[in-house]
């Protein structure tokens, strides 16, 4: 098993970079060193330190209804334990599953998946059964998306706290 290389924690100037990338994904080195008066070398070190620990690839924008799978679930399953590797293996080899997250609570993995439509989840519900090590899965289906996936509000807080501590006053 690997371990994930040691992160360190983001501090106000990751903020202000990652915020400017929320508001320009496109923006080069130059232009965010400039906007945010650093030098193009910390800009471009800092951007390259946060590919590798803080941004996800461009993939996660891409919304699959748009590419024919309207459908979104998240399935529950419950393993073997000595399986799991055997069982993430299996289901990364499953087109229809975005992301298998290992839980704590009622189940062991949570299993984000799209479909066509319910016959298509309901073939790939069966698909992810028929996994050697998955005792049994529960399926929910997503009816709305209420409140999308969002970092901003935490990028905001990040620099505003160390706005205040630098300023007071403020």
């Amino acid at each position: 098993m690997t371990t994930a290389p040691a992160r360190r924690a983001a501090d106000a100037l990751d903020a202000r970079l990652l915020l400017e990338l929320v508001k320009d994904p496109r923006a080069t080195i130059a232009g965010l060193a400039h906007r945010l008066s650093v030098a193009r070398n910390t800009a471009h070190a800092r951007v390259n330190r946060l590919e590798a620990q803080a941004l996800h690839p461009i993939d996660h924008r891409i919304d699959p209804a748009a590419l024919g799978y309207p459908l979104r679930a998240y399935i529950l399953a419950n393993l073997k334990q000595r399986r799991l590797d055997e069982v993430g293996e299996a289901l990364a080899q499953v087109p229809e599953v975005l992301e298998v997250l290992g839980v704590a609570g009622p189940g062991d993995t949570l299993i984000q998946v799209v479909a066509q439509d319910a016959d298509d989840l309901y073939r790939i519900a069966g698909r992810i059964l028929a996994i050697p090590g998955v005792k049994r899965t529960r399926t929910f289906l997503v009816m709305r998306h209420m409140v999308p996936y969002r970092a901003t509000p935490l990028l905001t807080r990040l620099r505003d706290a160390a706005d205040r501590r630098r300023d007071p006053a403020r």
